[in-house]
């Protein structure tokens, strides 16, 4: 009897997953990437060093969009950073008729990243200007172009003993297409205690990008407060330091210019800086600041298949007790095949 019990609920599961699987609509995708660069190092003391590096880009992955009805989607997908699986996205989103409600991790609203950088893994210069805080998991509401989300909150004890969290960091984002540019206005607030001392961080910022014939022209700008205890993606020492019974604030600057032209369908060209700098609220501090350019082509061999040949310089300028920290100059190719 109890096998036969078995041979049932084995064929039960299966045809409950069968059905599971047809209601749904599955689409599969993956993007295998690899970086081949060429770079010359210098450490900001005098020494030079030369470095071949090659493998396999953190962010190459493998995933799914999943639509279930018209008011009901989700999505996951898993990279390869440090050559193990992790996840990047993993959400569900339930229209509702007036907006959307998505639950789960994917990237913030305050993002607003225009370029199409491939040095640093496709760093796109995230910690080099642009305004990211990456993927997080969240709660999000949006309707129309207003996005807003409570997300996980972060925390740094700063060498300090106990930190306490009270409310998640809240933000916002609204996105306006116009005829002749799109633009997006963000903001982000995250705070909490350190032994009783309280940490406010926050971080405002315009982005806006047009389009004319085969030319585009993108750029953006930040302006925040303590962007390292925010979880910000920034290249400069961000956070505030403890004084005594008192917190030492950090304010953040950045910014990026992007322009690009299509050449044809086989060839496009890119140019892309940005800037970043931080620096404590302090008579004593200096700013921290680090830049990066760069030039590349993308070029499409065949439908899928792609080679982002890159050349550019990485300059981490100075630490906030005006020591510098060195320059990296650059020149290879990302290749990736999607499939």
């Amino acid at each position: 009897m109890n096998m036969w019990i078995k041979v049932a609920v084995t064929m039960i599961a299966a045809l409950t997953l069968a059905t599971s699987s047809q209601a749904a609509e599955w689409n599969f995708y993956g993007s295998a990437r690899v970086k081949t660069f060429h770079e010359d190092v210098d450490d900001g003391s005098g020494n030079d060093a030369t470095n071949f590096d090659m493998g396999l880009h953190g962010n190459a992955r493998v995933g799914a969009k999943v639509k279930v009805s018209d008011a009901l989607k989700g999505r996951f997908e898993y990279g390869a950073k440090n050559g193990a699986a992790n996840l990047r996205q993993l959400y569900g989103e339930w229209n509702f008729g007036a907006g959307s409600f998505l639950v789960g991790q994917t990237y913030t609203p305050i993002y607003t990243v225009y370029s199409k950088s491939v040095y640093l893994e496709d760093g796109a210069l995230e910690k080099y200007g642009a305004t990211s805080a990456s993927r997080k998991p969240m709660l999000r509401l949006e309707f129309g172009g207003f996005q807003i989300a409570a997300v996980e909150p972060t925390a740094d004890a700063l060498g300090g003993t106990t930190t306490e969290m009270t409310i998640p960091n809240l933000e916002a984002s609204y996105t306006a297409a116009l005829d002749f540019a799109t633009l997006k206005a963000v903001v982000g607030y995250n705070t909490y205690d350190v032994d009783s001392i309280s940490v406010n961080s926050y971080v405002v910022g315009l982005g806006a990008k047009t389009k004319f014939g085969r030319a585009y022209l993108a750029g953006s700008f930040f302006l925040g407060q303590n962007l390292g205890t925010y979880g910000f993606k920034t290249a400069t020492d961000a956070n505030p330091v403890i004084f005594g019974a008192s917190l030492v604030d950090n304010e953040s600057f950045g910014c990026t210019l992007i322009a690009g032209y299509k050449l044809n369908e086989m060839v496009s060209f890119e140019a892309g800086y940005g800037y970043t700098e931080s620096e404590l609220d302090q008579a004593a501090s200096r700013k921290d600041d680090a830049s990066q350019y760069y030039l590349q082509a993308k070029i499409t061999l065949a439908q899928g298949v792609y080679v982002y040949p890159e050349i550019g310089k990485l300059d981490q300028g100075q630490d906030n007790t005006g020591a510098e920290q060195g320059d990296t100059t650059y020149f290879g190719a990302k290749w990736q095949i999607n499939f």
